[in-house]
């Protein structure tokens, strides 16, 4: 019984083995890439050595590169496998990637592009040159005219060129660095058959044997050679084989449930990682993680925001964009912005949805609200967080915004600084949110352009309305959380309406009457220590609001008066100067704080 047994194990080692070896990995050229599960070379390896798809049959060239035929009139060269990633990298062997785009459809694919980041384009031909701020195509140009590209949710308005070119194609979303940089090489992804968890195993992925489907199991794969010494020392050790098999066997019993726990640890982490980058989801992910949209959480200009669940341990909230509100633009900053960045007090974009004229945004889920809830409530004693939980959220918030500025590698303009936009996790830690109407600029970059005021009246820098207050800049953004640090000391709105008359009082002007004054701010402070803390804040929103740019602190140095003692800190100079009477007197104010005043 023994010989017997032994000999069908050893069968069963054999033809396992040869299964295996004429599956091994095989390439085109000597520098060509390694070939194998989910692909196969054409005539080299066969068909169950690849999944049964016709996307992942390869061919070998003339010139011996690794062919793939991507579509019936496009042979893509492939110059990389990453299987642990499950990504190819390739190139356009004639060298006009963009002519390959134009009708390029990847849905009917196993194939994804790489890059998150993908964008609508429509191709314009001119009779003439015309360097406007578009993408000139060269190798779609020729003599006689030129072919540029513009992204489809831009309006053509903003580039009088183009009204006199011909409209010539639209391109399905393709990554940006394809069409504007020019770029010949293309990074595909795909997700099925996934074999990330052989790969991290580091064994490999086939197909399941005795399996007429699709399904795949993992595999160590045995060095050359190995096969032949197994049958030898088989032939003289099947009792050995016997014995360890049934040992083999008890030990695959008992640690079972061992295995698959760390199989669920292993697949847990794979979805967290994932979650720090932005997904695309389709419009059913977003009703199912909505449960159909049941928990309404509010409504905004642009959408509707509900709570949901991305898995039972993450809570997310999915804002639906109207489709009858703007163009798109708030959608694409908002992705295009949030999306590529990650800081405890920005708000985490999870993932969106682009499904059609359907859109959402994916955030995480902070249970404490907005900042206006705790500022600005009828009921402020019952809603009132304490001098020193403000005092950390007012810094908080000075932290983001500053990375925002100078943590990237392009500066992120918020332009909508606000008490609504500052959510509160659990802790009550602030995060930035909502950046519908940010804009990207580089670091040395002192102005930007704008051609319609952005942001809330209330909070919106003087630059932004006029010109004469100087360039709008990363200062406008400074000015906006200089009048939401004054809100959050005064517990109200900027302005306030006094009792008995019509008469308004501009609350930040008040505040800094009674500070010139010397007067105390006329605030309920319960501990001791309270004061200087509503008075330190109370100075650097002053400081913040100057209303030329130029005058106020960027929000590094914000952070650094926040974070130390600052019991000397100076008054500011007076912020309202270019909005006081005539009837006013004039005074000459000395600025004594060398490190708030800047020059650029």
């Amino acid at each position: 019984m023994v010989v017997y047994l032994s000999c069908f194990l050893l069968f069963i080692a054999f033809s396992t083995s040869v299964h295996i070896n004429e599956c091994n990995s095989s390439t085109c050229g000597n520098n060509g890439p390694l070939v194998r599960f989910p692909f196969r070379i054409k005539g080299k390896q066969p068909h169950h050595c690849g999944y049964p798809q016709h996307w992942f049959l390869l061919s070998c060239s003339e010139n011996n590169d690794t062919i793939l035929q991507l579509t019936p009139s496009w042979k893509l060269s492939i110059k990389k496998i990453d299987y642990k990633s499950q990504l190819i990298s390739a190139y356009d062997s004639e060298g006009c990637l963009p002519r390959r785009l134009l009708n390029l459809n990847l849905s009917v694919s196993p194939f994804q592009f790489n890059d998150h980041y993908k964008y609508e384009f429509t191709l314009f031909n001119c009779s003439s040159e015309d360097e406007n701020g578009y993408y000139k195509i060269p190798c779609l140009s020729n003599l006689h005219y030129a072919a540029y590209g513009i992204s489809s949710g831009q309006s053509i308005g903003g580039y009088g060129h183009l009204l006199s070119c011909t409209k010539i194609h639209d391109i399905s979303p393709i990554p940006y660095n394809y069409l504007v940089y020019q770029q010949n090489n293309l990074e595909l992804s795909w997700s099925e058959p996934n074999c990330r968890s052989c790969e991290e195993k580091g064994k490999y992925c086939r197909l399941q044997r005795n399996n007429t489907g699709s399904r795949t199991e993992c595999y160590a794969m045995l060095k050359p050679g190995a096969s032949t010494k197994l049958i030898a020392t088989g032939a003289t050790l099947g009792s050995i084989l016997l014995v360890g098999a049934v040992v083999v066997l008890y030990r695959m019993y008992s640690s079972n449930k061992t295995d698959r726990e760390y199989q669920s640890m292993i697949d847990k982490f794979l979805d967290d990682y994932k979650s720090f980058k932005p997904s695309r989801f389709s419009f059913a992910d977003i009703k199912r993680m909505t449960n159909q949209f049941k928990d309404e959480l509010g409504q905004g200009a642009y959408g509707t925001v509900h709570r949901g669940k991305l898995s039972d341990e993450i809570m997310v909230a999915v804002k639906v964009l109207s489709n009858s509100k703007g163009n798109g633009e708030e959608f694409v900053n908002e992705v295009g912005t949030i999306g590529r960045i990650h800081h405890v007090n920005v708000v985490r974009l999870f993932g969106f949805c682009a499904d059609g004229f359907r859109r959402a945004l994916v955030y995480e889920y902070l249970p404490n609200d907005s900042l206006q809830k705790f500022i600005s409530s009828s009921d402020t004693k019952s809603h009132f967080l304490g001098w020193r939980r403000l005092q950390d959220i007012s810094l908080g918030i000075a932290k983001g915004i500053d990375y925002l500025h100078q943590g990237c590698d392009q500066r992120i303009l918020h332009f909508d600084i606000k008490p609504q936009n500052i959510l509160l996790d659990h802790d009550f830690n602030p995060k930035v949110s909502d950046f519908g109407l940010a804009k990207l600029c580089g670091k040395d970059q002192s102005a930007v352009s704008m051609t319609t005021a952005k942001g809330t009246i209330g909070y919106m820098a003087p630059e932004i309305f006029s010109r004469n207050f100087g360039n709008v800049s990363y200062k406008s953004d400074v000015y906006s959380f200089g009048m939401l640090v004054l809100e959050m000391v005064g517990g109200r709105k900027i302005v306030e309406e006094t009792m008995g008359n019509d008469e308004q009082i501009y609350f930040p002007e008040w505040i800094y009457n009674l500070l010139e004054e010397g007067e105390d701010l006329r605030l309920e402070i319960e501990e001791e220590g309270d004061a200087k803390i509503a008075k330190k804040r109370a100075i650097v929103g002053l400081w913040c609001i100057q209303w030329n740019p130029v005058d106020r602190p960027s929000m590094k140095t914000v952070v650094k008066i926040l974070e130390g003692e600052g019991e000397n800190l100076p008054i500011s100079p007076n912020p309202f100067r270019s909005a006081v009477s005539a009837k006013r007197p004039q005074r000459r104010l000395h600025l004594e704080l060398e490190i708030i005043s800047e020059t650029k």
